[in-house]
């Protein structure tokens, strides 16, 4: 019994090595510099001008207003974080619940065609995407030679959204998958004979059995969608700011510690977030609390 826990420790050993070098320890630069100013002194400035820093807005009825910059920028990553999860989810489920019937070979190729985009390089895809929204892209070439007006789609929050969606679809799609390939069918059967239709075969057996991959396709997608920076930056048009520009842009500009003060306040927003979907997770799914 100990030798094969000490098998185990020892096969742990990388892993272990792994994460300490390239997660706790940048998770400990991160949250050294939030916490001190330019000259490596404890302070909290940083984390005040986050939440407190302002800028004047014009309105459409031509009045103004003072907003608080940062918080409002990250309230607008979180909306189009939420839009896109959603969509993926919404386009994701049904897709996954199709491949999960299929026959092995078909599942196989469906597989591969959603596994092919992550196979090429992330800026490229973007790139891409680029070439068919743009004024003068593909989409709008098609549009025009069948009759129809030109569109402005790039620079706006659709183009945002589309290209989060087609980026971060995979990662909604895998977990529901891989939780529907390996559902008892029989539970579904039995609910038929019980006299459940289709609609309520979905709603009480297959949904709640597949919450777990719904609950981690979510936070895969979710997650990234709101920290991301270079599909803003491209299918954007630099016309808004994410909260990943933010960061991005303060490292460039060299104010590493508010730079880290940001990220820190997003990474604790989203382990909160992402306790609280676990916490819900287990008591409610694996728990099986009733009502």
């Amino acid at each position: 019994m100990n030798h094969k826990l000490n098998t185990y420790r020892l096969m742990l050993l990388p892993y272990s090595v792994w994460s300490v070098l390239f997660i706790l320890v940048p998770l400990a630069f991160v949250g050294y510099y939030a916490f001190t100013d330019d000259s490596f002194s404890f302070t909290l400035e940083h984390f005040t001008r986050f939440f407190t820093a302002t800028s004047t807005i014009a309105n459409d009825d031509g009045t103004t207003q003072e907003v608080r910059t940062y918080v409002l920028i990250f309230l607008r990553s979180v909306r189009l974080a939420c839009i896109s999860t959603f969509i993926c989810l919404l386009l994701g489920y049904p897709l996954a619940y199709i491949m999960s019937k299929a026959k092995e070979r078909t599942q196989n190729l469906m597989m591969t065609l959603i596994m092919i985009p992550m196979w090429m390089n992330f800026l490229i895809r973007t790139y891409a995407w680029m070439t068919i929204m743009q004024d003068t892209g593909i989409l709008n070439n098609i549009l025009e030679s069948l009759g129809f007006a030109r569109i402005r789609i790039i620079g706006t929050e659709t183009a945002v959204i589309i290209g989060m969606v087609y980026d971060y679809f995979p990662y909604m799609v895998l977990p529901i998958y891989s939780i529907m390939a390996k559902m008892d069918t029989r539970l579904v059967e039995a609910a038929r004979d019980l006299g459940c239709g289709s609609l309520a075969v979905l709603r009480r057996v297959i949904f709640p059995l597949s919450l777990p991959g719904v609950i981690s396709g979510i936070t895969m997608v979710l997650i990234p969608s709101i920290s991301t920076f270079y599909i803003s930056q491209k299918l954007g048009n630099g016309k808004f700011l994410l909260i990943g520009d933010v960061i991005e842009g303060q490292y460039v500009a060299n104010n590493l510690h508010f730079a880290a003060a940001i990220a820190f306040i997003l990474m604790v927003i989203l382990l909160a977030a992402m306790a609280v979907v676990k916490y819900g997770t287990e008591r409610y799914v694996y728990g099986g609390e009733s009502e």
